[in-house]
């Protein structure tokens, strides 16, 4: 409001010294419109008074003379019926990008309130996705590893009875009760798998060992796992999907990649904590294919529920190079 009065004074001023020749009832329109556009459409109007009472005032003080009053009345009502209209104008306008961005605020608000629902519902997904192995895991150690187990136990007992005897075919039994021995060892690997306990309690180091160990015991692959210095990840959450993206992509490698040698590393930095895998085996494809694999997608989307980064591409050694950063809450 100040600075649209101080317009209309100086412009009057300056209206005043110039003589009424000089028409400066234009420059009054920065005082109209920055009173209209700034305050309202009713102090526009209360400008729009006072620049065309300043101007008249102004011509008749230089000394204009008019062949009948009735000119500077005209003059006056038409530049005051286009300040008018000039308020109108912007007034309408400024009326329409408040109503603009207050629907922009209003859908922004939704879609940020759509997204937080989405990021809750994917974490949640997740949530269900790992009780459901844990459940599958805990049923494999409780059910299927204690038949096993007391199959073997059946073995060993027939084993002796037949050796007992004397009987040859205590050399198969022999053989069967081995077989179902290394069955109860990959049937505990399973489960360690589905269900690792050790990640829980910001033990996801230990569980990373574990991985990289039963990795090297069931496969032709030697998976190990270094760590410049220890890791706490106490959020139970992270640590489990950390531990699902070093399990993808462990198995990417040995099946897509052929590699014979597996490093896991885990990496505190500044309230983050960086998982890297790399391995030497054929390397993804560079470029990269169009539409990546279901596995790359999917530590991809376990990593950005997290809001973290997700980067795998060809190391500068050879082989592939996968690295997830994440917050650690």
């Amino acid at each position: 409001m100040a600075a649209a009065l101080a317009i209309v004074v100086i412009v009057g001023a300056a209206d005043y010294l110039t003589g009424h020749e000089i028409l400066f009832s234009t420059f009054y329109l920065a005082a109209v419109a920055l009173a209209a556009w700034a305050v309202g459409r009713g102090f526009g109007i209360v400008v729009s008074v006072l620049s065309v009472g300043a101007w008249v005032v102004g011509d008749f003080a230089a000394g204009a003379v008019y062949s009948h009053p009735f000119v500077p009345v005209w003059n006056a009502a038409i530049i005051l019926v286009f300040y008018l209209v000039v308020v109108g104008l912007l007034g309408r306008l400024h009326s329409m990008q408040r109503d603009l961005e207050e629907r922009v605020r209003q859908r922004t608000l939704a879609l940020t309130e759509e997204m937080a629902e989405r990021e809750r519902l994917e974490r949640e997904i997740l949530d269900v996705g790992e009780r459901e192995r844990r459940r599958i895991g805990r049923d494999l150690h409780d059910s299927l590893g204690q038949l096993l187990t007391g199959t073997a136990l059946a073995g060993q007992v027939l084993r002796e009875k037949l050796a007992a005897r004397s009987i040859p075919e205590a050399a198969e039994a022999s053989r069967i009760t081995a077989l179902v021995e290394e069955a109860i060892e990959q049937t505990r690997g399973f489960s360690r798998g589905l269900d690792p306990a050790e990640v829980e309690g910001g033990g996801l180091e230990q569980g990373l060992r574990e991985l990289a160990a039963t990795t090297s015991a069931l496969s032709a692959t030697r998976c190990e796992y270094h760590s410049i210095a220890p890791v706490d990840v106490s959020d139970s959450v992270t640590a489990t999907q950390l531990y699902r993206i070093a399990q993808e992509a462990i198995t990417n490698a040995i099946k897509h990649g052929h590699a014979r040698n597996i490093e896991l590393g885990l990496e505190a930095i500044a309230g983050r904590v960086r998982l890297t895998v790399h391995d030497d085996g054929a390397g993804i494809p560079d470029p990269p294919r169009r539409g990546r694999g279901m596995g790359l997608r999917i530590m991809a989307h376990r990593a950005a529920v997290m809001g973290g980064a997700f980067e795998v591409g060809r190391a500068a050694a050879g082989g592939t190079l996968l690295v997830c950063e994440v917050p650690n809450p």
